[in-house]
């Protein structure tokens, strides 16, 4: 990510903000679309300028669903209820642990429900202590 000289305080280009989130121009339009918490100003010919704050949205936007695994449901869900300080919040680097494969688990459904990946991970490590505890079940019978 490439910073700018402009303040922190200026208004940011569709352009300044695609490269400065690593995302395409259309993925900000679309996301305009899905979020509507992301509205940044329009000028004429519509020429789209961010504001800080819309700034920080769709960098926490972008955390969520790429770097967490979020679904756009999910992240829809997240602003409902919580507005922009919980997806800040949620947006914060998780500790890096491997989930146990032993057990399945359905990621997308969880991550539509809104359960974070660190809840899937614990969930899928629950599954598969139960999963163990049936075996021994129906070895024992």
């Amino acid at each position: 990510m490439r910073r700018s000289s402009k303040s922190a305080a200026a208004f940011r280009t569709i352009s300044e903000v695609a490269s400065d989130l690593d995302v395409p121009q259309h993925v900000l339009r679309f996301w305009e679309t899905k979020f509507t918490q992301v509205r940044p100003m329009k000028r004429g010919g519509g020429r789209r300028y961010y504001r800080p704050e819309d700034v920080d949205l769709l960098r926490s936007i972008r955390a969520l669903l790429y770097d967490d695994g979020y679904t756009i449901k999910g992240v829809q869900k997240l602003l409902r209820e919580g507005g922009l300080k919980s997806v800040a919040a949620d947006a914060s680097p998780a500790p890096a642990s491997p989930a146990p494969v032993s057990a399945p688990a359905a990621p997308q459904a969880a991550v539509a429900a809104g359960i974070s990946v660190d809840q899937r991970k614990e969930l899928t490590a629950i599954l598969g202590e139960l999963d163990a505890v049936r075996k021994l079940l129906d070895s024992a019978s």
